[in-house]
């Protein structure tokens, strides 16, 4: 017996953890990501991990492992689908392969505003599509403020879709993004995050596009000197848990994890705010001019993209309902 209660205090099992000994039972389940400690998601996702030992008065813990430390984004994900990791964090656009609802997400200006945005987000749809990649063994917590995402180039500025013609900008590997840069009549490249700057440098490629914050994070500014402002797409961030591990989870243990996501979504969203604030100044001080384009020509542009998804009756049904928020 006593060998057995010890054995329990010192198990390890993967992402989740069980110690028993005797009086009081814990649970752990770890958490990773890519980004460093200085950013406002991992101050959210450590704020996270505080709060669900408060609420739970320490019997569910999670640790955080940031920087990398466990893998990259895309190797975070396919821990948590097969279970040996409880949580990350990932953009939207990632998880598109796994269900089509989060294809809605990258379609250029779906959302009307930041306060349509956190409605359809915090509302009945976000929490459908939350849950949509259930059945890929992934299912998630919340939504993380990932801002909106505008060109920044190297020799002119994009005012007018026209500005695009004949050049090569960085997208991510989306075909939702490809499809839009292709309607825009810019060429979508798809190159990893990390090799970017590389790329802008050597001129593979003549721009790219991102929120303020990754601009200024990335030194990005350092070799594109226009940023216009016409915020095409606000695809967010989202806090994955591995539906494998959520099963094992007892109903209690669920909604101490769910109230903590929910809370480090408001402090993480007041961060992310503060964050674009200050990069904002930042890359103008390294002189980078700010344009603010107007964004009807690109709205404009777009439209048959949108029509396009009239033949796909998920994606097209999630369109219209986010359209109908107010």
């Amino acid at each position: 017996m006593m060998f057995t209660r010890f054995l329990k205090c010192i198990l390890l099992f993967g992402a989740i953890t069980l110690v028993s000994c005797g009086i009081k039972e814990s649970t752990e389940l770890k958490l990773a990501h890519g980004l460093p400690t200085d950013h406002p998601v991992h101050h959210a996702m450590a704020f996270m991990a505080e709060r669900a030992g408060e609420i739970s008065e320490g019997k569910l813990t999670i640790e955080v492992y940031p920087a990398g430390q466990l893998g990259s984004e895309q190797q975070c994900v396919e821990l948590v689908q097969i279970g040996s990791l409880a949580i990350t964090k990932v953009s939207a656009a990632a998880l598109e392969s796994f269900a089509d609802a989060y294809k809605v997400f990258g379609l250029p200006y779906i959302f009307k505003s930041k306060e349509h945005t956190f409605a359809v987000l915090d509302g009945d749809i976000g929490n459908d599509i939350l849950v949509s990649t259930a059945d890929k063994w992934i299912r998630g917590l919340c939504y993380y403020d990932a801002g909106s995402r505008s060109f920044y180039t190297k020799s002119k500025p994009v005012n007018h879709p026209d500005d695009l013609s004949g050049m090569k900008i960085r997208v991510m590997q989306s075909i939702t993004a490809v499809e839009m840069m292709r309607v825009l009549g810019g060429s979508a490249t798809p190159i990893s995050w990390g090799e970017l700057y590389t790329a802008l440098q050597s001129g593979v490629v003549d721009g790219a596009e991102n929120n303020p914050p990754s601009l200024y994070t990335s030194r990005h500014y350092e070799v594109c000197k226009f940023y216009s402002l016409n915020e095409h797409t606000t695809i967010p961030d989202v806090l994955i848990i591995s539906q494998k591990i959520w099963d094992k989870l007892t109903p209690q243990e669920q909604q101490w994890v769910k109230q903590a996501a929910d809370e480090s979504a408001v402090l993480q969203r007041k961060l992310w705010a503060d964050s674009e604030e200050f990069s904002m100044a930042e890359v103008q001080k390294a002189g980078v001019v700010i344009n603010y384009p107007d964004k009807q020509p690109f709205i404009d542009k777009v439209q048959p993209l949108i029509e396009s998804y009239s033949n796909h009756p998920v994606i097209y049904s999630y369109i219209r309902r986010i359209r109908e928020v107010k």
